[in-house]
């Protein structure tokens, strides 16, 4: 019997050879496997805890519009465009200067209350002459019609420049006139006083009562016609937009 045979065995099982077996540790492949899994998950778990952490301290950063897909808040003309391809239209502008303008829609002043100075900063001739008539036959009064100043001349791109006191705001004159070129630039400017060589300049006459040469003086605004015009806006446009400032609706939840 081999020296390698157990004890008790009595020869019948025997161990040959010159080698011993080997030994192996039982495999852990399906601990990896559940230990890789676990990790993943983790890290997951942990990415979706830091987005969420993201958006509680930054707010989001996704938009979500109240109308769906519906594009942009603010409303639109007929074809969606201003006349200078502008987006939105008459009515557009009429409800972006209502939300700007300290104006109440009974406050607003009559087209013929405003008087428009009309000056040409292109290149096209009689330009200014042309629309002063147009905005005439709308009720607007007319006063200089002229070509632009050099510091404006063929340096406006847009339909037009809009410049008036900052009275206009209040009043509503850059509202009333926005709606007949809504795609216009509104730049308020102060009015010198007589005294300076100004237009106008008269205060009240101590009885509390607005002096009418001022109101007058806080209603006429400069109207410089740019690069980008083309003809004023379809009168049924400006009855619409006349129409939204009159009875402003207000703005859909998200829209500013």
């Amino acid at each position: 019997m081999s020296m390698l045979t157990p004890p008790g065995m009595g020869g019948k099982y025997r161990i040959t050879g010159d080698s011993y077996p080997r030994m192996r540790r039982p495999r852990r492949r399906r601990r990896i496997v559940a230990a890789s899994v676990a990790a993943t998950a983790a890290l997951g778990v942990l990415s979706w805890g830091t987005v969420q952490l993201l958006d509680a301290f930054t707010g989001g950063g996704t938009t979500v519009r109240a109308a769906g897909d519906g594009g942009e808040c603010e409303p639109a003309g007929d074809d969606g465009n201003d006349r200078d391809g502008t987006k939105g239209g008459a009515s557009a502008a009429a409800a972006r200067s209502t939300e700007n303008s300290g104006a109440s829609p009974a406050a607003l002043p009559k087209p013929s209350a405003i008087t428009v100075n009309v000056y040409n900063a292109t290149t096209r001739g009689g330009l200014a002459r042309k629309t002063a008539d147009a905005l005439e036959k709308r009720g607007f009064t007319i006063g200089e019609v002229a070509n632009a100043p050099a510091s404006l001349d063929k340096k406006v791109k847009k339909a037009g420049l809009l410049m008036g006191p900052p009275a206009a705001y209040r009043n509503g004159a850059f509202d009333v006139l926005l709606t007949q070129l809504p795609g216009a630039e509104v730049r308020a400017v102060e009015r010198k006083t007589s005294e300076d060589g100004g237009k106008t300049g008269k205060t009240d006459g101590g009885d509390g009562r607005k002096d009418p040469e001022k109101n007058a003086a806080e209603r006429e605004i400069d109207l410089v016609i740019g690069k980008a015009f083309k003809a004023l806006a379809e009168e049924k446009d400006v009855r619409k937009a006349m129409a939204a400032l009159a009875s402003p609706s207000p703005s859909p939840s998200g829209c500013r």
